[in-house]
C-alpha cells in the first residue's frame, strides 16, 4: 500500500501525477465538488451568521467512500485540486469529510501539469487558505440567495424555468441595453473625398484632410461642392512630408478572458468549447511511450499576464536558434495589471515552447491542435521584439485644399513574422508604401471621388465583445464567463444571430422586472463592487459573514416586497399562422431548448409539434416533390434539408441555389471560403469566383 495518498479533482491528472511521484504515492480523484449546498431548499440559515447547510452531492457517496477507506490507510493525505478559490473551496471540502486537519501542511498547488512543476510543489506543502476558501464561500452563498429568492418570484409571475443571478443579470442588461441604442440610434450623414494620386507613374490613394491646416468635417453635400470649387486643375503640390519610425509591441500571453476573445476571432470557438479544449490540453494529451500523458498548457483559469523566468528563458533560447538573437525582446514592457485581476498564477502559456504544434500534428484533435498552436504562438510572439515600421505622412495642396496620404511599411517584423493579434474591426491593418516625395514635388490626381456616408449604430454583441465587455467593467470572475453566457441562452433570455446575440421578448420581460424590483442585482458598479469585496475577503481584510449581511439586510424586504406587488404576467404565444394537422386547432411558436419551434395550442390535449422551416425557394433535388427549407442542428449551426423528411433524407450544409449546374445540370450550391462566397456544382468540378 501506498505510503501517500493525493487527491487532486480530475481522473485525467490523476495517473500522470502518479507516475511523476512514484510507487510510494496514490493519486485519487474527487470528480470535482463532493459536498455543496442542497437544490432543493436555499440552504443557508440567514438567522444563524448565513450558516451554509453543506451535503454529499447525489451520486457522489461511493467516490466520498473511497477516499475516505483510502486515507485511513495512509500516512499522509494531500490535497491537489486546482490552484484557485474554488479548487481551494473543494480542498476544504474534502479535508472536513475526511477529518484532516486544515492547518496541517496538507495543501499542494501547481500551475502545470510537468514533472518538474509537480516534484516542486510537493516540497512546499501549505495549510488551506481560509481566506480563499472563504472568498468562495461568500460567492456561492451570494449566488444562492439572489438566485433562490428571485427565480421563484419569476417561475410564480413569469414563466417556470427562469432564473436570475448577479453575473448573469448584469450580462442580460449588456444585450439589452445595446439593442434598446442600436433601435433608437439616428444616422448622422457625413461625406468623404477620396482620391487617386499619381507621381513618376505610380499611383497612390490619399483622402481630403481640411481647408489650408485645419482639419474640416464634411456633413453635407453643399459642403463638398464648395470645396470641390475651389481646386483649379489636377495639379498639386506636397507641402508637407512627415516620416517616423514606429515601434509595435506584441500582445502579451493569454489570459483567461484573451483567450476566449481570441479563439471566437481566430478560430470561430464559443468560449465554452475554447474552455473544454484548454481544459483538456492542461489536464494532459498522451504522446506515446516517451513522455506519455502530459498537461501541454498552464492553468486556463487566470487573469494575470505574468510569465516565470523559466518560461521566459527558454523560449529565448527558442527564438534565438529560431530567428535569431535580433528577434528576442529587449526590456519587455510590463503589461498594465487589471484593477480587478487577482495575479494568483501565471498567463496561459505552453508548458515547454519545445513542444511546437506541428510535433503535435499526431497526438492532437483538429480542434486541441488549432487551439494549442493559438496558446503556442502568442506566449513564443510575446517574449519577441517589437515590430518596427516606418511610417510617412505627406500632405498635397491645390490652392487651399488641403488633402493627405499615409503609408507604412515593415522595416523589422520582430513578432510579426510569428504572429498579428486578431481584432474585433471589420478592417485590418493594412500596410501600404507611399512614392517617394519631397515638398515642392507636383503629383498629378486621376480621380476625386466624393462619397456620402452615414454613421452605424454600435454593433451587437458577440461572445467576444461581451467577455472583453464584462472583463473591463470588472464583473464575474475567469471562470464565469462560459457559464453565464450558456445560461442566458438556455433560459432563452437571448438568441445568437449571425454570432451576435439579441434579446428575446422573454429576455426584455425579465430585465424589465429585474430592474424594476431588485435595481441593485443588475446595477454594474454594485456587481462590481461586489467582487471587489470578495476580493477583500480572500485578502483577509473583511469578514464574509459581513459582506453578506450588508447585502442580504437590503436585499430581503425587495423580495417580500417583489413577492407581493409584482404582477402576474402572461406571455402570450405568438401565432405560427397554420393550423395543426392532427386536431385542426392553430399552431404557435414555442421557445425550447433549442430555440423555437411550433406547438399546437391545444397542449396538452394535442401533442403535436414540428420544427420551423423557411422555404429557400429550390427545389429538391432528391424527391424533386419537396422544397428545401432551412433548419438548425441542435448546436443551432444553419443546414438545409428537404420538407418531406423523414420520406427524403435530403440535407446540405451549403446553401442550395435555384439555377441548376451549366456543365452537368447538377445542384449548385453557396460554399462558405476565406475570400467570401463561391457557388460551387455538387457533382462536377465547375465553380463560379468568389464574391464577397
Amino acid at each position: 500500500m501506498a505510503d501517500y495518498l493525493v487527491i487532486v479533482e480530475s481522473p485525467a491528472k490523476a495517473k500522470t501525477i502518479e507516475r511523476y511521484l512514484g510507487k510510494k504515492y496514490k493519486v485519487k480523484a474527487s470528480i470535482g465538488h463532493v459536498r455543496d449546498l442542497p437544490r432543493s431548499q436555499t440552504g443557508i440559515d440567514v438567522e444563524n451568521n448565513y450558516e451554509p447547510k453543506y451535503i454529499t452531492i447525489r451520486g457522489k457517496g461511493p467516490v466520498l467512500q473511497e477516499l475516505k477507506t483510502a486515507a485511513k490507510k495512509a500516512k499522509k493525505v494531500f490535497l491537489a485540486s486546482d490552484p484557485d478559490r474554488e479548487g481551494e473551496a473543494i480542498a476544504w471540502h474534502l479535508a472536513t469529510a475526511l477529518n484532516i486537519d486544515t492547518n496541517s501542511e496538507c495543501r499542494v498547488v501547481f500551475n502545470e501539469i510537468t514533472k518538474d512543476a509537480i516534484l516542486e510543489s510537493f516540497k512546499h506543502p501549505r495549510p488551506i487558505d481560509m481566506n480563499l476558501v472563504d472568498a468562495q464561500q461568500a460567492r456561492r452563498i451570494l449566488d444562492r440567495l439572489v438566485g433562490y429568492n428571485i427565480s421563484p418570484i419569476l417561475w410564480k409571475k413569469v414563466k417556470k424555468g427562469l432564473s436570475a443571478g448577479r453575473v448573469q443579470s448584469v450580462a442580460l442588461r449588456l444585450i439589452i441595453d445595446r439593442e434598446n441604442e442600436i433601435k433608437h440610434f439616428v444616422p448622422e450623414e457625413y461625406w468623404t473625398i477620396d482620391g487617386k494620386f499619381e507621381k513618376d507613374t505610380k499611383q497612390f490613394n490619399a483622402v481630403f484632410f481640411g481647408i489650408e491646416n485645419e482639419k474640416v468635417k464634411l456633413t453635407n453635400e453643399q459642403q463638398v461642392k464648395d470645396i470641390l470649387k475651389n481646386l483649379k486643375g489636377n495639379k498639386f503640390e506636397v507641402t508637407n512630408v512627415v516620416k517616423k519610425e514606429r515601434k509595435r509591441n506584441a500582445a502579451p500571453a493569454f489570459t483567461t478572458s484573451s483567450l476566449q476573445q481570441e479563439a471566437a476571432r481566430k478560430l470561430n470557438f464559443r468560449a465554452r468549447k475554447t474552455m473544454m479544449l484548454a481544459q483538456q490540453l492542461y489536464e494532459g494529451i498522451d504522446l506515446g511511450k516517451k513522455e506519455g500523458t502530459v498537461g501541454l498548457i498552464t492553468y486556463m483559469r487566470t487573469d494575470s499576464t505574468r510569465i516565470s523566468e523559466t518560461a521566459k528563458s527558454e523560449a529565448f533560447d527558442y527564438i534565438n536558434e529560431k530567428y535569431g538573437k535580433e528577434y528576442i525582446v529587449g526590456e519587455a514592457k510590463k503589461a498594465k495589471k487589471a484593477t480587478n485581476a487577482q495575479d494568483a498564477h501565471e498567463a496561459i502559456r505552453p508548458t515547454s515552447v519545445l513542444r511546437s504544434p506541428n510535433e503535435l500534428k499526431e497526438v492532437l484533435s483538429r480542434d486541441q491542435l488549432r487551439l494549442y498552436r493559438l496558446i503556442w504562438e502568442r506566449f513564443v510572439a510575446s517574449q519577441m521584439a517589437p515590430a518596427i515600421l516606418d511610417t510617412v505622412s505627406v500632405d498635397l495642396k491645390n490652392e487651399n485644399v488641403l488633402f493627405r496620404a499615409n503609408g507604412s511599411h515593415v522595416k523589422f517584423p520582430g513578432f510579426m513574422k510569428l504572429y498579428i493579434e486578431g481584432t474585433d474591426d471589420a478592417t485590418e491593418e493594412t500596410t501600404k508604401l507611399l512614392p517617394e516625395m519631397e515638398v515642392g514635388d507636383k503629383v498629378t490626381s486621376l480621380d476625386i471621388d466624393p462619397i456620402q456616408h452615414f454613421t452605424q449604430p454600435p454593433p451587437r454583441y458577440t461572445e467576444a465583445r461581451l467577455v472583453k465587455e464584462l472583463e473591463e467593467l470588472g464583473i464575474g470572475r475567469p471562470s464565469t464567463y462560459a457559464p453565464t453566457l450558456d445560461v442566458i441562452q438556455k433560459r432563452g433570455y437571448v438568441q445568437l444571430e449571425t454570432k451576435r446575440f439579441v434579446p428575446t421578448e422573454l429576455g426584455e420581460i425579465v430585465h424589465a422586472a429585474t430592474l424594476e424590483f431588485f435595481p441593485e442585482i443588475i446595477n454594474i458598479e454594485f456587481t462590481a463592487q461586489m467582487e471587489h469585496d470578495l476580493d477583500a475577503i480572500e485578502e483577509g481584510i473583511t469578514k464574509w459573514v459581513e459582506v453578506i449581511d450588508a447585502f442580504y439586510k437590503d436585499f430581503e424586504p425587495r423580495v417580500k416586497h417583489a413577492d407581493e406587488v409584482m404582477e402576474k404576467i402572461e406571455i402570450k404565444d405568438e401565432p405560427a399562422g397554420e393550423d395543426c394537422e392532427n386536431c385542426g386547432a392553430p399552431m404557435v411558436y414555442k421557445l425550447g431548448r433549442y430555440g423555437k419551434f411550433m406547438a399546437c395550442s391545444n397542449f396538452p390535449d394535442c401533442r403535436n409539434t414540428k420544427a420551423i422551416m423557411k422555404p429557400i425557394g429550390v427545389k429538391c433535388p432528391n424527391c424533386e416533390t419537396g422544397e428545401i427549407v432551412e433548419r438548425k442542428s441542435k448546436t443551432k449551426r444553419l443546414f438545409y434539408g428537404c420538407n418531406n423528411y423523414p420520406e427524403c433524407e435530403f440535407v446540405s450544409w451549403d446553401k442550395p441555389i435555384s439555377r441548376p449546374c451549366p456543365k452537368c445540370s447538377a445542384l449548385l450550391v453557396e460554399k462558405k471560403i476565406k475570400k467570401g462566397i463561391q457557388i460551387q456544382c455538387t457533382k462536377c468540378d465547375y465553380e463560379e469566383a468568389p464574391t464577397q
